[in-house]
């Protein structure tokens, strides 16, 4: 008796879409099957790794490099694959989720990349999810155009020698697709965003020239890399590609991973582009590792987080050093102020700091480095280029002066810096403010004129959990307490409701993401990710 087919993937609970069927065939949904019954008990061992070694730095509050790995640190042959044409010059890249408006103006922008985010700047409605592949197909097929309703301005595609090259980012790990189940089973929301955009852009990448090209998310380890260049591997045999088609940039967004940058690469070699450096993530992620370590690991104000703090410092360049050893591109982080219409004067000081950023990432030996807004894209560009001039990277440039010990990475006391008041109420401000938004289906947002998107959100509700957990009393004199963060939550909900009207109020999800925050800050037990919780109440 022959075995039976394998149960089909199933979408549940999902209204439809104008066009879905575009997005969502049968082959490619077949092959995102294929990905989750391949690849998805590997996904969920390393998870439970993740848990294991969270719990061995709650034991020794310290972390090094591998032991069992030195011999790929030690081996000065190994290279990654030489970058394709398309990905050769970096110097400055774009972010932003895939909606219409945002997909014609990232690729017009001028940036040389834009990161098409199915991640951090996207919340996963399943409207975002399936039409963000859409607008991606549609881009490459210059059969997209946007007109705004309320402006009634028009968009559409500059000449494709124009165009940024597009890397998209699918959901990391961590997360799974409600809408999508397989054998009964959810179905990681990061093969529901490769799969989908492998499977139908693959090849039409090809013949424009580029590839299918990724950013890899909160990745934590070597073998959470190795399961992603399997991926690739299998990926590239099924829809009939060469192999090393795929090019992948790996967010060195965990401490963790930190330690584990060359192993990352060498995973991935055949199929490696470079590393970024993703700095409220990072930090987030110190905070959520380092959680019962003492004093010694409380985080200043994020914003006094500079990436000119010691150990800020000794990541990057760590991260500069590890690329280019390996012929990969190294880039650097974001510029997220957002440019305001009204208020010249605030333009001409955040354009200071971004340029003095960009000039500091340039001078440092990055190849590229990221912007939220076209409008700081000229700025980030005037940086690298007098750096760079007519070469495309500077991945000549070894950094063999850099000395990074692994003590260097955690050493967060270094900073004279000390949690503030106002660091308090600003994240409580953010924190609510974002999560708003994000249950309303927006992943990036304006706030205060920085363009936030969930690690934002992460890291201002890890600071609270963090400061009220030490103990941390403030320069005025006021100890952090749960009883205090519900005192400044409930009056940024009066002050936001006296901004918007009570209409608009009434309206949004305010007390809903009040409560969403205070229970992601003050919970005993911390949640490893806000989103998994939010995601719990996203409607749609």
């Amino acid at each position: 008796m022959s075995a039976p087919a394998p149960s089909p993937l199933a979408i549940v609970d999902a209204a439809p879409l104008p066009r879905q069927e575009e997005v969502l065939t049968d082959a490619a949904l077949a092959f995102v099957a294929e990905l989750h019954r391949r690849f998805s008990p590997r996904r969920a061992e390393l998870l439970a790794r993740r848990a294991d070694r969270r719990a061995e730095i709650a034991r020794t509050s310290t972390l090094d490099f591998l032991p069992e790995t030195a011999a790929i640190r030690a081996d000065d042959s190994w290279r990654v694959a030489p970058s394709p044409a398309a990905l050769n010059d970096r110097r400055v890249e774009i972010t932003g989720p895939t909606d219409r408006k945002m997909t014609i103006n990232a690729l017009n922008s001028g940036a040389k990349v834009w990161l098409a985010d199915f991640e951090d700047a996207s919340a996963p409605t399943w409207e975002n999810v399936v039409l963000g592949q859409l607008n991606l197909i549609d881009a490459y097929a210059r059969n997209i155009d946007f007109t705004d309703s309320g402006s009634g301005k028009s968009y559409a595609l500059r000449p494709a020698e124009e165009l940024a090259t597009v890397v998209m980012r699918p959901r990391g790990w961590h997360l799974d697709e409600r809408h999508v189940e397989v054998d009964g089973e959810q179905v990681p929301g990061a093969f529901v965003d490769f799969g989908l955009y492998f499977f139908h852009n693959a090849k039409r990448l090809l013949d424009l020239g580029k590839g299918p090209y990724f950013y890899l998310p909160k990745t934590e380890s070597h073998l959470e890399a190795r399961l992603w260049n399997d991926v690739f591997v299998f990926a590239q045999d099924y829809v009939g590609v060469p192999q090393g088609t795929v090019r992948a940039t790996v967010l060195i967004e965990t401490i963790t991973a930190a330690y584990e940058m060359e192993e990352i690469l060498y995973e991935l070699r055949d199929h490696a582009s470079g590393l970024n450096a993703g700095r409220w993530d990072y930090l987030f992620s110190i905070v959520k590792n380092f959680r019962d370590g003492g004093p010694r690991f409380v985080l200043p104000d994020r914003n006094a987080v500079t990436m000119t703090a010691p150990f800020m410092r000794a990541y990057t360049e760590l991260l500069v050093r590890t690329c280019h050893k390996r012929g990969a591109h190294a880039i650097g982080g974001m510029a997220a102020f957002i440019p305001s219409r009204r208020d010249p004067e605030v333009n001409k000081v955040a354009f200071e700091k971004v340029r003095a950023d960009k000039d500091r990432e340039a001078g440092d030996g990055f190849d590229g480095s990221w912007v939220a807004h076209p409008d700081l894209v000229p700025i980030a560009m005037e940086s690298f280029d007098r750096v760079l001039g007519d070469r495309p990277n500077q991945k000549d440039r070894l950094r063999e002066d850099v000395r990074v010990e692994a003590a260097d990475l955690i050493a967060v006391d270094s900073l004279d810096a000390k949690p503030t008041y106002p660091g308090l109420v600003n994240a409580v401000q953010v924190g609510i403010r974002y999560i708003e938004a994000w249950l309303r289906g927006l992943g990036a947002v304006a706030i205060f004129n920085l363009m936030e998107d969930a690690a934002t959100a992460e890291i201002s509700r890890s600071q609270i959990w963090q400061w009220i957990n030490a103990g941390v009393e403030f320069e005025n004199g006021e100890k952090a307490t749960p009883e205090l963060a519900r005192e400044i939550a409930a009056e940024e909900l009066d002050a936001i409701r006296k901004e918007i009207g009570e209409e608009a109020f009434a309206a949004g999800h305010w007390q809903q993401a009040h409560d969403l925050l205070l229970t992601v800050a003050l919970d005993d037990d911390y949640a490893d990710f806000l989103t998994l919780p939010a995601y719990r109440q996203l409607r749609g």
